[in-house]
């Protein structure tokens, strides 16, 4: 990677922390109460069907030789699983972006780059950790983005692991919303690790 790239990449993270950062703070000095959704996908770069990504590749007008060598880098893969000597049988791989390649985690980003068309509220990505925030005033929008988004991650096979995905509460007089996701109730917490900050 050029100096410069890095350069320009690290600015823009920093940008989009700063602008979360300043978003909640001013919120909160403006005793606004609000609340953050913290999303966790199941095994998302294991899951990303190929099928499906060429798809949302061609719409995006990623087409001809391009897409061909896409094609080409996620087909012709196998895998076994070893356990204590014992190998099981090679079986194709119909699934997922390899990680710890450069394409890998931008063709993950391509495939999940629409899920914040489906939510009213802010919606940050970064990589595989989402995380959708509004004052706690719109509590009911809140629970809609994520009922939109369980919908979504039904329709693209992109599943939420709802027992890992999590509710922060920000501000002094917060009511507290719980808020659910199939029919289940997030955890609440009081921190969270957030690789977008």
């Amino acid at each position: 990677m050029h100096e410069e790239t890095f350069v320009d990449m690290t600015f823009d993270c920093l940008c989009k922390i700063k602008h979360v950062v300043e978003y909640w703070s001013t919120y909160v000095d403006n005793d606004i109460s609000l609340d953050t959704i913290y999303l966790d996908f199941a095994k998302a770069f294991d899951k990303v069907p190929h099928k499906r990504l060429r798809k949302k590749l061609s719409a995006y007008g990623i087409r001809g030789n391009i897409l061909s060598w896409v094609t080409d880098f996620l087909s012709y893969r196998r895998q076994q699983v070893a356990v204590k000597g014992e190998k099981s049988d090679w079986e194709n791989v119909i699934s997922g972006v390899p990680q710890g390649s450069v394409l890998g985690p931008i063709l993950f980003i391509i495939y999940i780059n629409d899920l914040p068309d489906v939510v009213n509220n802010i919606t940050k990505i970064f990589a595989d950790d989402t995380k959708i925030y509004a004052p706690t005033a719109k509590s009911d929008v809140i629970q809609g983005d994520l009922n939109a988004l369980y919908t979504w991650s039904d329709l693209w096979d992109m599943k939420f692991n709802v027992d890992k995905c999590k509710t922060m509460h920000y501000g002094r007089d917060n009511p507290n919303h719980f808020y659910t996701m199939n029919d289940t109730e997030l955890q609440e917490v009081n921190e969270e690790k957030d690789l977008g900050i």
